[in-house]
């Protein structure tokens, strides 16, 4: 079975009655977490956006946390996986100051982190390349958002 287009999806939800609309919302939540978690997002946390980033944020403490410190391989690895995370919320919200502001708060824990990144090349390279990936981030925001960022941005570097 091919998907259809975006296009084609918006032509024919706009045909059907709000019942309907209800009921393929419900089954499409049920069948995937993501789709779930999106679902959450745009009813209960869209209109409160520093809420959202604050339980994000608190996510992310919670994650840095359970963290195996045995071996660097472990560390890669719940990084990695916290750094995904990350990127779902931030799909999930769709805006550019959410992005940075996440974003700049997991390069800080990262940083903060014990042992240190500095001793591991992979991390290393990903907390450098977060780094740049913000930097371009930064450089579509308003005027005094870049201005707040970037000094946060500097603190990092």
């Amino acid at each position: 079975m091919k998907a259809s287009t975006i296009a084609q999806l918006k032509k024919e939800l706009q045909h059907r009655n709000p019942d309907e609309l209800l009921s393929l919302c419900l089954r499409l939540a049920r069948f995937k977490k993501e789709n779930k978690e999106l679902l959450t997002y745009l009813l209960f946390e869209a209109d409160h956006e520093a809420g959202f980033i604050e339980s994000v944020k608190s996510e992310i403490d919670e994650q840095f946390t359970e963290i195996n410190t045995n071996s660097f391989f472990y560390i890669k690895k719940s990084v990695r996986k916290i750094l995904r995370n990350i990127k779902k919320y931030i799909r999930y919200s769709g805006n550019k100051e959410t992005e940075v502001e996440l974003l700049l708060y997991f390069c800080q824990k990262l940083k903060d982190f014990r042992p240190s990144i500095k001793r591991n090349v992979a991390l290393s390279n990903l907390y450098d390349r977060q780094l740049v990936f913000i930097e371009k981030k930064i450089s579509a925001l308003h005027e005094d958002l870049q201005y707040d960022f970037g000094q946060i941005l500097e603190s990092l570097k």
